[in-house]
């Protein structure tokens, strides 16, 4: 049996879960990786109240919809970072407080393992995010970096990460960092240093998105090939690098959707990424989780494009075989 295709909700939290879960289920997905912002999944909510967990449940299931993974993207950023304005956007004010950076790390610190605790009030196992960084501002090496402060960034990660992922082994969760620009990890280098700086612990995992991988040149298969026994969960989302000699794909300050872009994100299927090599390497590592959609593509109509996205994985996905093909020769 394929696996799963589920449809991520973050960038649809400007609707109801109500609405949006009647217009998944008529997309053709099988359920939704819920966002823990909108009204979609509030953590707060779900450690208060058991019954909101069961009214939510309840209504995935009044749709044929199942809930294999949340993620709380947002607050995970908030974690390591160094603290600006801009994470006032993307936080809610009891994590944003007074704005002092440290309180607000060491808020968002605590709402990750509410996370866990809430997923697992849930039901689920599965928790998706991001982990900030101490070091991203660092990436290009001018002034020279002190390789000291570096390696310092990797400690800061693990003393902040542990304790959360303490209570993620506490509940039976497992988080997948989704190896990204901004994030400790975001190629296959400084995905093996974070790895390794955490221990290798078992709880924390990676979501695995082609997508990030992509415009930066890194190849998708073989991030899979590395990492086969990390990924826990699975996006499916697509970038198309678009280089013209005029800019580059650090995005020249661009916004996404600006055709001036050296890259930018697209529907799954019409970008760069090659989904049977990618379906047959997580084949290979024996991956049976669900594969999301984490739909974004600033010039095309998000309902067109989520149907699309749906069915194309649902045409292109497949069983591996558990026989050699030309096993019927012999005798």
């Amino acid at each position: 049996m394929a696996r799963p295709v589920t449809l991520f909700t973050g960038q649809w939290a400007d609707l109801p879960l109500e609405t949006l879960a009647a217009k998944a289920k008529s997309f053709g997905y099988d359920g939704l990786e819920l966002a823990c912002w909108g009204d979609h999944f509030e953590v707060d909510k779900a450690l208060e109240n058991d019954g909101y967990v069961r009214r939510k449940r309840d209504l995935l299931e009044q749709h044929g919809l199942a809930c294999l993974a949340i993620s709380n993207h947002l607050v995970g950023q908030a974690v390591c970072d160094p603290i600006d304005a801009r994470h006032k956007g993307i936080l809610p004010p009891r994590l944003w407080g007074d704005g002092d950076p440290e309180g607000v790390r060491k808020r968002a610190a605590e709402e990750m393992k509410n996370t866990a605790r809430a997923a697992a009030a849930f039901g689920v196992k599965q928790v998706n995010g991001f982990t900030g960084s101490a070091i991203w501002h660092q990436i290009y090496s001018f002034p020279p970096n002190n390789p000291a402060t570096i390696e310092a960034g990797y400690t800061d990660f693990a003393t902040r990460w542990n304790p959360i992922m303490d209570v993620f082994d506490e509940v039976g969760v497992r988080f997948g960092l989704e190896v990204h620009p901004t994030e400790i990890a975001y190629d296959i280098v400084t995905t093996e240093l974070a790895l390794d700086a955490i221990g290798r612990r078992p709880a924390f995992g990676l979501n695995y998105d082609p997508s990030h991988l992509i415009h930066q040149f890194v190849d998708p298969v073989l991030f899979i090939e590395t990492f086969g026994d990390r990924i826990y969960h699975v996006h499916v989302k697509d970038s198309r690098v678009q280089l013209t000699g005029r800019s580059s794909i650090l995005g020249s300050h661009l916004n996404f959707g600006d055709s001036r872009r050296g890259w930018d994100f697209v529907s799954p299927g019409r970008g760069d990424a090659k989904w049977d090599p990618i379906f047959r390497a997580l084949n290979r590592i024996g991956y049976s989780g669900p594969l999301s959609v984490e739909w974004e593509d600033s010039g095309m109509d998000r309902e067109f494009g989520a149907t699309e996205a749906c069915a194309m994985i649902k045409r292109t996905d497949f069983t591996p075989s558990n026989v050699a093909f030309d096993a019927a020769f012999q005798k």
